[in-house]
């Protein structure tokens, strides 16, 4: 599927909160009360504290991203040098039509379009299997290293790299 890839507007933050929220909700990564929810709900905090990208089809957003630099207060692992994206969800009604890979090859291109950035990093928890695939198939690589595990709870998460 075709798209075009965009930096999020206030307009399209109601689009970008039902998506990531049915995208998680649907994949059973979460339920609707579990604190994280609410973080992944709160686009405006996103967009105010880190790049909320969108990505369109035939004129309707159908997926989001969140892009974040080290120091950033969205950034989990990006190290100096990377972009990390975070929060990549796809509208379920479009899930298995290549919108996902479409928008990681987007964050590939406008990454190599940054000055100084060497490299993307991404955090995905180890349950997140159909992801991973997804990520390995573009060339991100385990960075078994840099795994860590969210504070108080026994969720591991695992880090992903890709050089460029």
């Amino acid at each position: 599927m075709s798209v075009a890839f965009r930096r999020a507007t206030p307009s399209d933050f109601p689009d970008v909160r039902r998506i990531t929220r049915d995208a998680y909700l649907r994949a059973g990564h979460f339920t609707a009360d579990h604190p994280y929810m609410s973080v992944l709900e709160d686009v405006d905090h996103r967009a105010e504290h880190a790049e909320v990208w969108v990505a369109e089809a035939s004129g309707k957003v159908v997926a989001a991203v969140t892009l974040t630099f080290a120091g950033q207060p969205y950034s989990e692992i990006a190290t100096d040098a990377e972009l990390e994206f975070r929060m990549l969800a796809v509208d379920p009604t479009c899930q298995g039509g290549g919108v996902g890979r479409a928008v990681v090859r987007k964050v590939v291109d406008h990454a190599r379009s940054l000055p100084g950035i060497q490299a993307i990093s991404i955090t995905s928890a180890t349950f997140m299997e159909r992801a991973h695939g997804l990520y390995e198939s573009l060339g991100f690589r385990r960075a078994p290293e840099r795994d860590w595990y969210v504070p108080g709870e026994d969720v591991l998460l695992w880090v992903f790299r890709l050089g460029l």
